[in-house]
C-alpha cells in the first residue's frame, strides 16, 4: 500500500547521491538516480530532497513515485522542473551505522534561503523557531544539519566544502526554497510536558 511504508521509515539525512528529476505525469513524478536504483524495488521508500516517498514503478535507473495535494502542499516537489538535481537516500537499516540523526522524511514546513552556503541561513515560520536550538539538528532538503546560530524566524548552519559538492546545498542561492524538517525529538518532548507546563501556567 503505497504510503503505509513510507510512515514508517527512518533516514539520517545523509544523502547517498543527487538524483535528476525527469517531470511528472499527473500524480506520478519520474527521477533518475544510480545509487538508489540499484535495489529500488515497487513499494520501497524513499526520501527525495528530505521528503519520504514510495517507489510505485521502475524501469532500469528511473523509477516513479506517486503525490498527493498534501504532500505536493507542504513541499518544494512542486516547484521542481525537469533536470533539476535532487538529494536520495534510502532508509536505514538495523545493521547501519547512525551518522546524522533520525529524520523521519516527514517535512515541516517550506523555508526561504536568505543567504547561501557556507554559512546557509534560512528563514522559517517564527512557530518553528522553538524547535531550533544553537547545536540541534535541522534536517534541509534531506540534509542534516548543525544549527549554529537562531532568530526570529531564521536559522543558520555551517556547510562544509564536502556537502556543498555531493548534495544540492552547495547550490541554493537566497531566494531558494527549501524542504525542512526540525527533530521530532524536540517536538516530542514538547508534546510530552505540555500538560504539565499548561498546569504551571
Amino acid at each position: 500500500m503505497p504510503g503505509l511504508v513510507g510512515s514508517l521509515s527512518v533516514f539520517t539525512g545523509l544523502v547517498e547521491e543527487m538524483g535528476t528529476y525527469l517531470g511528472h505525469d499527473g500524480d506520478r513524478y519520474r527521477i533518475s538516480s544510480r545509487v538508489v536504483s540499484e535495489d529500488a524495488k515497487v513499494g520501497d521508500s524513499v526520501a527525495v530532497n528530505g521528503c519520504c516517498v514510495t517507489v510505485v514503478a521502475r524501469t532500469g535507473e528511473i523509477w516513479e513515485t506517486e503525490l498527493t495535494a498534501e504532500t505536493l502542499s507542504r513541499t518544494t516537489f512542486g516547484l521542481l522542473r525537469p533536470g533539476d538535481a535532487v538529494n536520495l537516500e534510502r532508509p536505514v537499516r538495523a545493521s547501519d551505522r547512525l551518522g546524522g540523526h533520525v529524520v523521519q522524511g516527514h517535512v515541516d514546513t517550506i523555508g526561504e534561503v536568505t543567504a547561501g552556503p557556507p554559512d546557509l541561513e534560512v528563514r522559517v515560520n517564527h512557530d518553528l523557531i522553538r524547535y531550533c536550538v544553537e547545536k540541534g539538528s535541522i534536517a534541509v532538503d534531506g540534509v542534516s544539519l548543525t544549527i549554529f546560530d537562531v532568530g526570529y524566524d531564521s536559522f543558520a548552519v555551517a556547510i562544509i566544502p564536502h556537502t556543498s559538492e555531493v548534495t544540492t546545498i552547495g547550490r541554493r542561492v537566497p531566494g531558494d526554497k527549501v524542504n525542512i524538517e526540525v527533530d521530532i525529538a524536540a517536538k516530542q518532548i514538547e508534546k510530552l510536558l505540555s500538560p504539565y507546563l499548561a498546569k504551571l501556567g
